[in-house]
């Protein structure tokens, strides 16, 4: 197996199942960087199981999702969806509907 199947395949260590009240399909969540008083902001690494994707939702300070493994989606309310691939990135303004996920052959993971 090599470096790429490996990464394809492995659930992040350290890593907890996102809840199903928000994701349909499995999830994994990492977070780096916790909320803190003084940012309100959070790092954390998400991996979609293929086809797996979070419900519709918004930040009241927005979102930056940057994509690092695999072939995802992101749409927001009313327009088409876009493709993402690693190294791609998506600034989200505050209080915007949106969704994001894996394609459906493809586990996708992304920073946000």
């Amino acid at each position: 197996m090599n470096q790429t199947d490996k990464e394809q395949t492995a659930i992040p260590e350290g890593a907890t199942q996102a809840p199903s009240d928000y994701f349909t399909g499995t999830a994994w969540i990492k977070t780096m960087v916790p909320a803190n008083d003084e940012t309100d902001c959070t790092v954390s690494d998400v991996t979609f199981e293929p086809g797996a994707r979070n419900n519709w939702h918004t930040h009241p300070n927005g979102q930056i999702l940057v994509a690092t493994l695999g072939t995802g989606y992101y749409q927001e309310k009313g327009k088409p969806i876009q493709i993402l691939q690693k190294g791609d990135a998506v600034n989200i303004a505050p209080d915007v509907l949106h969704w994001h996920g894996a394609s459906p052959d493809s586990r996708f993971t992304h920073c946000h």
